[in-house]
């Protein structure tokens, strides 16, 4: 059973005796719990690569898997329920988590592929792709999320790879903040991660399951999102800030993608808040 030699379940259920109190006391917690599927959060136990967790909107570990309980220097999953990130890990990495978990919460959208060099256990540094989602109640309002984080070393990204996507991912978020309005070429993308354009698609493949083309288009509609639900920003200034042609072209990758409208996501975002 590895680290949780206790034997509990993942859930908030399973805090009695131990460190961290009881979070089924925690005002929400019941309705965090209700949208999770506890089918889909035993199956976290079966992962042996993966982190995962489930937090409630101040911050609370309500589920965690066993992998999640071996980062942290706790020796069970009742050591850890009920507590916040700032509990258990080094300043750096607690400030980086709840800085992420608040940015979800707040707009309501995930976040993925956030690229992280972060030490295992035993202090060894590693590379983790994390994502997080939004869980929201029956009234449609944010009640917590859920996030999951992938060891890439498993899946044989020597550090040179993840080098040169760590690279390349802060050099295309650099390039919109200075020239949106510039297309950047696959040779273009190769030059920025230190490669060839032929190792630049297998490392990106490797890493993201994408290609060099769509790696920057989800990056630049992850940006286009932030900007409508944080701003009020027009749509035509969003569109230029993405990098797009126009608001036209703007507008129907952007529904081809995420499955609606700027000017609808932008309102169910608000409605959401």
């Amino acid at each position: 059973m590895g680290a949780d030699s206790d034997n509990t379940t993942g859930t908030a259920g399973d805090t009695s005796g131990g460190a961290a109190g009881n979070p089924s006391d925690v005002p929400g917690t019941a309705a965090l719990m209700a949208a999770l599927s506890p089918v889909m959060v035993d199956l976290m136990d079966e992962l042996s690569d993966v982190m995962f967790c489930a937090k409630d909107a101040d911050g609370r570990y309500l589920a965690v898997n066993q992998v999640f309980v071996r980062r942290t220097n706790e020796r069970s999953r009742r050591q850890v329920l009920g507590r916040r990130a700032v509990d258990l890990f080094v300043p750096e990495l607690a400030e980086r988590y709840e800085a992420q978990d608040a940015e979800v919460l707040r707009s309501g959208r995930p976040l993925r592929n956030e690229l992280e060099l972060i030490r295992r256990v035993g202090g060894t540094p590693g590379w983790f792709l994390t994502a997080k989602l939004p869980v929201r109640g029956t009234a449609g309002r944010v009640v917590g999320l859920v996030s999951v984080s992938q060891d890439l070393r498993s899946g044989d990204a020597d550090d040179a790879t993840m080098d040169a996507m760590a690279r390349l991912v802060a050099a295309v978020e650099q390039h919109l903040d200075a020239s949106p309005g510039v297309p950047l070429s696959v040779a273009d993308l190769a030059r920025l991660s230190g490669s060839t354009p032929a190792v630049l698609d297998r490392r990106v493949r490797k890493v993201f399951g994408l290609s060099p083309r769509q790696l920057v288009l989800r990056t630049r509609v992850d940006r286009a999102a932030h900007l409508l639900t944080s701003t009020a920003t027009p749509l035509a200034e969003v569109a230029a800030a993405a990098g797009f042609y126009d608001q036209p072209s703007f507008t129907r990758t952007f529904a081809r993608l995420t499955g609606e409208t700027p000017s609808s996501f932008r309102r169910r975002a608000r409605a959401a808040g």
